[in-house]
């Protein structure tokens, strides 16, 4: 069962609590027979899309993962029940370090879990590092991690940089080029916010060094709608393959402007949101062929098995990127509570230098940051497929060009 702890009294603040409604309704117990799990997290605002499907349904499925087990192991073998305590950062990273101060300040809960996305977990950082907390930020893209993860020695950065990605794409476009499959030209559409600037810059160069010419190479301003003069601009290009480093409201906007004007690129290729569930039904059903960020080994048991339990509990499955490994990131948090228990010190050394069994494979940490990853994916018989690193167990062969809309 979930435990949840409402804080009723803080509803009317600027970074109100979300609902206390229990994912299960469930006893009191005393404080020595709970854990206390405390995030703040875009449940409202323009990051509830992302947090709502990669980081909101992890969390509530670990944690009903953990409580029907009987609780977290302590190192003596007892366990624990974990007891939640969630704000809406409203999307506001304002908001949300208000909230993180006050769960470690006033509700003094036992784990912070990290928000959703880059910037939050930025916004977060010296602060988690001011009270000691380890940090597992998950779903955050940064060409900085190596500096942040010296900076703050007990912070760890999950999912690699921008330049990763971008060198992961260049290889799928040069291979594909030099088969004869597509030219050499390429259309970049990316937006003007840290993960977009990181991924251009990391695809400049990687592109130039794969032998690919870059003739399209638009920025374009955080919360943009309307994308029609970039798409016709793209089209009207010579450019075989479109890439957009984009955020899911982008990335589905573009999406549905090349189908409502007919561009058809052989190589279709976006950013955040390309491998969301609900991509699928945004593309019309003819999510066929289309590229996007990550990946996840689709014929492995643990993650089939994984889709199955999260599709079962949360109604939906996860996404086939950061999902599994913000569920694989809670996995090595309960691991290393087992073995070291909750003392802060302790857990960052025992995550910063263990060996952990996840869903995505056994886990080892690389000066703090997770560099086993998955870098391109594509939509292939109705599940969004790892096509690079191609030499990577796991990994399916990239079609091309993608099927018209």
């Amino acid at each position: 069962m979930t435990i949840w702890k409402p804080r009723a009294a803080l509803r009317a603040t600027v970074f109100a609590t979300t609902s206390a409604m229990a994912l299960s309704a469930g006893a009191v117990f005393a404080a020595d027979d709970t854990v206390t799990i405390g995030y703040a997290v875009a449940r409202t605002g323009p990051n509830a899309t992302g947090a709502g499907i990669t980081t909101i349904p992890n969390y509530e499925l670990w944690v009903k993962d953990v409580n029907d087990a009987g609780g977290l192991t302590m190192p003596d073998g007892s366990k624990k029940m974990i007891e939640v305590v969630e704000y809406d950062d409203r999307s506001s990273n304002e908001d949300l370090v208000r909230a993180v101060e006050r769960l470690a300040s006033q509700d003094k809960v036992d784990i912070i879990l990290p928000p959703w996305g880059t910037g939050p977990n930025l916004a977060i950082a010296p602060l988690m590092a001011k009270f000691g907390y380890p940090q597992l930020a998950v779903t955050a893209v940064t060409d900085k991690a190596p500096e942040f993860a010296a900076r703050w020695d007990r912070s760890f950065w999950m999912l690699g940089g921008g330049h990763d990605y971008a060198k992961g794409l260049a290889e799928v476009l040069k291979a594909a080029h030099e088969a004869g499959t597509i030219n050499n030209k390429v259309a970049v559409a990316s937006v003007a916010d840290g993960f977009g600037i990181d991924l251009i810059n990391g695809a400049r160069p990687a592109f130039e060094e794969a032998g690919l010419e870059l003739v399209y190479d638009e920025t374009y301003p955080l919360g943009t709608s309307d994308f029609s003069a970039i798409m016709s601009e793209a089209k009207n290009s010579g450019a075989d393959s479109f890439v957009a480093f984009s955020y899911p409201p982008d990335s589905f906007g573009m999406t549905k402007t090349a189908q409502a004007i007919g561009y058809n690129p052989a190589v279709f290729y976006i950013g955040v949101g390309g491998a969301f569930p609900i991509f699928p039904g945004i593309a019309d059903g003819k999510a066929e062929g289309v590229m996007s960020i990550g990946g996840v080994d689709a014929e492995s048991d643990a993650i089939k098995a994984y889709f199955e339990r999260h599709t079962a509990t949360v109604g939906t499955p996860p996404d086939s990127w950061a999902s599994a490994i913000t569920y694989a990131s809670l996995e090595m948090l309960a691991q290393a509570i087992e073995e070291v228990g909750l003392d802060h010190e302790a857990l960052a050394k025992a995550l910063s230098e263990g060996t952990f069994e996840t869903i995505v494979g056994e886990v080892k940490l690389e000066d703090n940051q997770l560099r086993d990853l998955w870098w391109v994916g594509q939509w292939q018989d109705g599940a969004f497929r790892a096509v690079d690193p191609a030499d990577k167990a796991g990994a399916s062969a990239p079609v091309m060009p993608k099927p018209q809309w």
